[in-house]
């Protein structure tokens, strides 16, 4: 046992810092910025030697986004949103592109996978990849709906990673799911409690 946990340490410290991102996330917290940037930090190496290149390449993209996220929260201020960018409703014109995005992203990275890597779950590691990057836009924007999205993130990813033996990952993921459920009706409430 004390085998595993040393050879995973980078996981079960990614895991840790996972936990507190979701907390963070939920309770509508700027922290939630920089978990934002030490958990992709320390998944890069969990994902690389799991042969995950598209959940490798997308944790840097959430180190960028972690660093946007945080500007855009703090720039978008509303005395109404105590000071912070408020919880709204994805726009329904922001929709077509962000679904475009998730189509296009899908695709492309499947086929770069399947054609130029050694993976053995191209498709899978490439919808993760591809959905993750429509949520953390959304989050970004503190939109509600971005919720949803991580919901289908999670519970694929709970199940990459079993297959994978990314067993604490696969624990988190699951968490990750149950709390997303959660998250959607607290920010719901927040956003009515606002009047927005």
């Amino acid at each position: 046992m004390l085998d595993y946990l040393l050879e995973n340490w980078l996981e079960i410290l990614g895991t840790l810092v996972g936990i507190a991102y979701l907390y963070w996330e939920y309770r509508a917290s700027s922290k939630v910025w920089f978990a934002g940037v030490v958990m992709p930090a320390l998944s890069l190496g969990v994902y690389w030697n799991a042969g995950l290149y598209a959940d490798f390449a997308i944790n840097i993209y959430y180190l960028l986004a972690a660093v946007y996220g945080f500007w855009v929260w703090r720039s978008g201020r509303s005395a109404a949103a105590g000071g912070f960018l408020p919880i709204t409703q994805t726009p329904r014109r922001a929709w077509l592109p962000l679904g475009a995005l998730c189509l296009v992203s899908f695709a492309a990275l499947g086929i770069l996978l399947q054609r130029y890597t050694d993976s053995n779950v191209p498709w899978a590691d490439s919808l993760t990849t591809a959905l993750s990057i429509v949520g953390m836009l959304m989050l970004a924007r503190k939109w509600l709906e971005q919720w949803l999205i991580w919901i289908v993130v999670d519970v694929v990813s709970a199940g990459l990673y079993c297959y994978k033996s990314i067993y604490f990952y696969a624990v988190l993921y699951a968490v990750y799911a149950v709390v997303a459920v959660f998250g959607y009706f607290e920010w719901r409430r927040k956003m009515n409690r606002a009047g927005i």
